[in-house]
């Protein structure tokens, strides 16, 4: 058997330990390098000649997203190891389970076995992380995620499933410090002993260190916008399609963000980019941006499919021109696309790391391209600046901060 492990990946095997984060950009194989991991403690080995089968392994169940599941990725990782959900096609007795995180909570009473945590979602205090937490004290497990935490309280779960705290309040008395005065919605005043902190993210966070064969051209494409239309939005906050008042910080910004990305001219400028590009994947936020697209696509004479939250459909690989229309919740992690170059931002996503997920779909290791280009849609309006500022300091854009600043 051929060895497809790649150094980088051996090194961060030999550095991975229970209960750690295995933190590989989008594209890097942290699946592979996650499975081998668990193999390798089940006694298995893989070298250029050689391979050495586990011995007694226990059940494996890897949580991932819906569209991994569904599209079967991961069962194409497992054969690399002779492994399979199905007992027939298995090397091993054991039981292989794949499923997402919208089902978890089928799985908090299982007990020695191993877990893999596809695509880290156990940040915050929810249902998602308090079951990872149940499965946490009775299983052995890793984390793989491609964005590492951007501030403590990101990796709060981890360490306290890691038993270095008791709890959520154990934490937060030890190191946040909220501003008393903030009554909208809990602010960090100030953290406390982060010499300790530092230390155990060093110990649960494994990198992989590898170079890319890749160059990411981020290009930003400005467009004109209403301005009239804009101002008297945030002047009278008045809903002129409901014929309603706006009551919230929410739905006026997605009534600004409607004005902006609706405009003429942001449509022209993607055309523009789709007719000298032949193969595309164009990402969206709202159902009305895909109405758009649709629209000027089929008026064009441009073949499309589309992944959202009601079509599930394939990129169109037997065409020779194409676009893929992807909404960032329903398609920004767990698939990948090596057939093109090119990434169109129509709108900018509110995370940074949904963001640098959807840009990880077309930068894999096995891409045929060097040069990738990420056309970035945006207006100089005062919501797409205040979106851009926050993606460019690896925050998630608040809405309620940027109406209360006005």
């Amino acid at each position: 058997m051929r060895d497809f492990l790649r150094d980088y990946q051996r090194k961060a095997v030999s550095n991975m330990r229970n209960g750690c984060i295995l933190n590989g950009g989008v594209g890097s194989g942290k699946s592979t390098t996650g499975l081998y991991y668990y193999f390798k403690e089940q006694g298995g080995e893989i070298t250029d000649d050689n391979y050495v089968k586990m011995k007694n392994p226990v059940d494996l169940y890897i949580i991932t997203t819906a569209r991994k599941r569904d599209t079967g990725e991961w069962e194409g990782e497992l054969s690399r190891y002779s492994i399979s959900t199905s007992k027939e096609d298995s090397a091993y007795d054991n039981n292989i389970v794949i499923d997402s995180w919208n089902n978890i909570k089928k799985y908090e009473d299982v007990s020695n076995a191993f877990f893999i945590f596809d695509e880290d979602k156990v940040t915050g205090y929810g249902v998602w992380a308090k079951t990872f937490l149940k499965i946490a004290k009775k299983n052995d497990w890793i984390v793989l995620s491609a964005t590492s935490g951007d501030r403590w309280e990101d990796y709060m779960t981890i360490f306290i499933a890691n038993g270095f705290y008791k709890n959520k309040t154990d934490f937060i008395n030890q190191h946040i410090e909220y501003d008393r005065f903030c009554t909208k919605f809990p602010k960090v005043k100030a953290y406390h002993n982060t010499g300790r902190l530092i230390r155990l993210r060093r110990r649960v966070l494994v990198n992989m260190d590898f170079d890319r064969p890749t160059t990411r051209h981020n290009l930003d494409i400005y467009c004109g916008y209403n301005r009239e239309a804009y101002k008297e939005l945030f002047k009278t906050r008045w809903d002129f399609e409901k014929n309603e008042p706006i009551e919230n910080a929410s739905a006026l910004c997605y009534k600004a963000r409607k004005i902006v990305n609706s405009d003429v001219d942001r449509i022209s400028k993607f055309l523009d980019i789709v007719q000298t590009n032949w193969k595309s994947i164009v990402f969206y936020n709202f159902d009305y941006e895909l109405d758009i697209l649709r629209t000027v696509l089929e008026e064009s004479g441009i073949p499309y499919a589309e992944w959202n939250g009601h079509m599930h459909q394939p990129i169109p690989t037997e065409d020779w021109r194409w676009c893929y229309l992807v909404q960032y919740t329903a398609g920004a992690e767990g698939w990948n696309c090596i057939l093109t170059d090119t990434i169109i931002f129509y709108s900018q996503n509110y995370s940074y790391k949904m963001m640098e997920q959807a840009a990880g779909r077309i930068d894999r290791m096995n891409t045929p391209y060097r040069d990738l280009y990420y056309y970035h849609l945006k207006s100089r309006s005062p919501i797409d600046i205040s979106i851009s500022k926050s993606i460019s300091e690896k925050k998630k854009f608040n809405e309620s901060k940027f109406v209360d600043s006005l």
